[in-house]
C-alpha cells in the first residue's frame, strides 16, 4: 500500500451514476488520499461542487470548459459563472485547452476559449488544467505565453512530445501521466524518465484510458496505482519512494495542504 494523489477524475460523468459513492470508497481502499474532480462544463463543476462537499478531505474541484465545449463558452456569462465557482472553493480552472483531433468546436472558438481562461486563471491566480491533441504548435505557443505571464498549469494525460514538455517546464509547468503509459503502444519511456520528480503528477482520467489489465474497461481512481507503478519502474524506482512525492506535488499545485496522507 501507498499513498496517491488522482490528479484529474471525471467523477460527475454519468459513467458513474450507478456508483459513485463505491467507486470514492474503493480509491480510499487502494491509498487515494487525494481526487481532483474535474469540471469540464459549468454544469459539470457545479455538480462537482456538491460531490466534494460531500467527501470534505479527499474530493476537490475544478472549473472550466473543455475544447469539446468551446463553442458554449458565452463570453458575456462563462466567465462569471467561473468567477462563482472558483469563490466556492474551485481549486483550478479547468480543463480547457485545444483538441484539434476531434474538432467537435470550431478551432477559433477553441483557442478564444481557451486564451480567455488563461486569463481567468492569471486574474484569480489559479492554476489550469489543459488538455491538447493534436495541436502541438498552437498550445507550445500559448503555454510558452502564458509562463512568461506567471500562470501556472498542467498538461494533463501528456504523451508528448518532449519539445512541448521542454517548453512546458521552462513555463514553470507541471505534467501528468494517465494510463497510457501502460498501454502496449506506448513506446516513450524517454519522456518518463526526463522530467524532474517535482514537475510530475499521475491521473487516472476516469472514466477513461483505463490502465492495463483494464483497458476498455471503465477506469476509475482506484488504478492510479498501476500507472503509478509503470511509470515507477519506467524511472527504476520503487512506486513506494515515487507516490508520496507525487502526492506533494498535487498538493502544491492545487493548495490542498489540508489533505493528510
Amino acid at each position: 500500500m501507498f499513498p496517491f494523489f488522482d490528479s484529474h477524475a471525471h467523477l460527475v460523468d454519468p459513467a458513474f451514476d450507478e456508483d459513485r459513492d463505491a467507486v470514492i470508497e474503493r480509491a480510499r481502499a487502494a491509498g487515494a488520499i487525494g481526487i481532483t474532480v474535474i469540471g469540464e462544463t459549468v454544469d459539470a463543476a457545479t455538480r462537482a461542487q456538491a460531490l466534494a462537499a460531500r467527501y470534505p478531505g479527499i474530493l476537490a474541484f475544478t472549473a472550466g470548459v473543455h475544447p469539446h465545449e468551446a463553442s458554449l463558452y458565452d463570453p458575456s456569462s462563462t466567465p462569471d459563472a467561473l468567477r462563482a465557482l472558483v469563490r466556492s472553493g474551485a481549486v483550478a480552472i479547468g480543463e480547457c485547452g485545444l483538441d484539434y483531433h476531434y474538432d467537435h468546436s470550431p478551432r477559433l472558438q477553441q483557442r478564444r476559449a481557451f486564451t480567455e481562461q488563461l486569463a481567468l486563471a492569471a486574474e484569480l491566480s489559479q492554476p489550469v488544467i489543459v488538455h491538447t491533441r493534436d495541436a502541438v504548435d498552437d498550445t507550445t505557443a500559448i503555454v510558452a505565453e502564458a509562463g512568461k505571464q506567471g500562470i501556472r498549469g498542467v498538461l494533463h494525460c501528456f504523451t508528448g512530445p518532449a519539445s512541448l514538455a521542454h517548453t512546458a517546464l521552462e513555463a514553470g509547468w507541471f505534467l501528468s501521466f494517465a494510463g497510457v503509459i501502460t498501454f502496449k503502444k506506448w513506446s516513450d519511456d524517454e519522456l518518463l524518465r526526463m522530467l524532474p520528480v517535482d514537475r510530475m503528477l499521475i491521473e487516472s482520467d476516469a472514466p477513461y484510458l483505463a490502465p492495463a489489465p483494464h483497458r476498455g474497461h471503465r477506469n476509475e481512481p482506484a488504478y492510479v496505482r498501476l500507472t503509478l507503478e509503470r511509470l515507477a519502474a519506467a524511472r527504476g524506482v520503487a512506486p513506494e519512494s515515487l507516490a508520496p512525492a507525487l502526492a506533494q506535488n498535487a498538493r502544491t499545485f492545487f493548495g490542498l495542504a489540508q489533505l493528510q496522507a
